[in-house]
């Protein structure tokens, strides 16, 4: 049965769907109040980058623990009011003339540890709502909407900016992450209650999550490739909108309308990945995907302000489009090999390496940008995200007994 008559996850579906819209102007206006009404430099950048993914550094293994030990959909619910509360607080402050960069990456910093558990419950909370032999669809028909948000999010993030200013355009954000609160509220599956250990003991449930990933050599390589890839993804964030609006000198309108091609490109990613996995099956996709994508990143720092912009449209479009489709790929599979009471820790263990370098990423990208130069940074993150796919091309993943591995 298709997931399209499925009420619960159509909810679920619907609600995350808003919710990353939200997100996806908020990955924009953040960036963009900070650099134009704060003024922040190459470094503050760098630092505002880390902030929103540091907290999976900071709690992200024993946050697979707490969840592994509770219901995951008030966990969702939880971190969903927490985001709205928090993001509200930026026009607020803005309003009153008291917003300051401080402000900012606090938020940026709180509303990324709500985004742990969120993310975190919500990859455990998947198979129990669908199913496990309908995870593909549920994985790919969730990515889809989320990169139809990728496409909207930055254009819309743009023109509120230019039209009323940045700060108003987090409100989007904020309203979308009630929105998805509000949807998640009327999920009528049952969920089974954990299974509670006699003696529980946090870090010896962390070591179990990590031994399940770093015994298992797929899983291994996994890692290998996501987090080598974030981590210079998060280089490249750091500095890819000063590159649009300091080297290019583009206006917040085209930097919004040039960004929506990463989005574009997760759409058609999302909508294809079915047919990857039919053609070529599961495990080879995981490595070909990034293989044949990856490289037209290289094109994305020869980009210039005439009819070179299509080198930043197309080399982001690229490279969104085979990450979409690895991940459904990857994610798919390590949540089909997971024994239940292990989810939360499984997915936490891996978001701790895979998203815990995506702050680092941003600390390096903000120095390497005042260092080296904005491009020559663009140049060096395309290049790492590249070279990223050599973990799983040299793994069993190329091999059928992968899944054993």
């Amino acid at each position: 049965m298709s997931l399209w008559s499925h009420r619960d996850f159509r909810l679920l579906w619907a609600g995350d769907t808003i919710s990353y819209f939200g997100a996806s102007v908020g990955r924009v206006v953040l960036p963009l109040l900070a650099a134009g009404t704060l003024a922040a430099t190459p470094f503050q950048m760098g630092l505002l980058t880390a902030a929103n993914t540091a907290a999976f550094l900071l709690i992200g293994l024993p946050a697979g623990v707490w969840v592994d030990r509770m219901r995951r959909r008030p966990i969702m619910l939880t971190a969903d009011f927490v985001r709205f509360g928090l993001l509200m607080s930026v026009p607020l402050a803005w309003w009153l003339g008291a917003l300051t960069l401080v402000h900012l990456i606090l938020v940026a910093l709180l509303v990324g540890t709500a985004t742990v558990m969120f993310d975190i419950a919500y990859q455990s909370y998947l198979p129990v709502l669908v199913g496990r032999d309908q995870l593909v669809e549920g994985n790919a028909k969730l990515t889809a909407s989320q990169s139809v948000a990728e496409v909207s999010g930055p254009a819309v993030a743009g023109g509120v900016a230019q039209a009323v200013g940045a700060a108003k355009g987090v409100l989007a954000t904020g309203v979308g992450y009630l929105c998805s609160a509000l949807f998640l509220m009327r999920i009528h599956t049952h969920e089974p209650e954990p299974v509670k250990s006699e003696k529980p003991n946090l870090v010896a449930e962390i070591g179990e999550g990590l031994r399940f990933v770093f015994g298992n050599r797929s899983l291994r390589a996994i890692v290998g490739t996501t987090g080598t890839a974030n981590f210079f993804g998060g280089m490249g964030m750091a500095v890819i909108v000063l590159f649009l609006a300091r080297t290019l000198n583009l206006s917040d309108g085209v930097i919004g309308l040039i960004l929506t091609s990463a989005g574009m490109g997760g759409v058609l990613g999302a909508l294809t990945a079915n047919r990857w996995n039919r053609r070529f099956g599961q495990l080879r996709v995981i490595w070909l995907v990034m293989l044949v994508t990856q490289p037209f990143g290289l094109l994305i720092p020869l980009g210039a302000a005439d009819w070179r912009l299509v080198f930043v449209f197309v080399g982001d479009f690229a490279v969104a489009y085979g990450a979409i489709v690895y991940n459904i790929a990857q994610v798919s599979y390590r949540q089909s090999i997971c024994p239940d009471h292990l989810l939360g820790r499984m997915n936490a263990s891996i978001r701790f390496v895979v998203w815990g370098s995506m702050p680092l990423g941003g600390v390096v990208g903000g120095v390497l940008g005042g260092q080296v130069g904005i491009v020559g940074t663009l140049w060096l993150a395309m290049a790492g995200q590249a070279l990223a796919v050599l973990f799983v091309i040299f793994s069993p993943l190329r091999a059928r007994e992968a899944v054993a591995a």
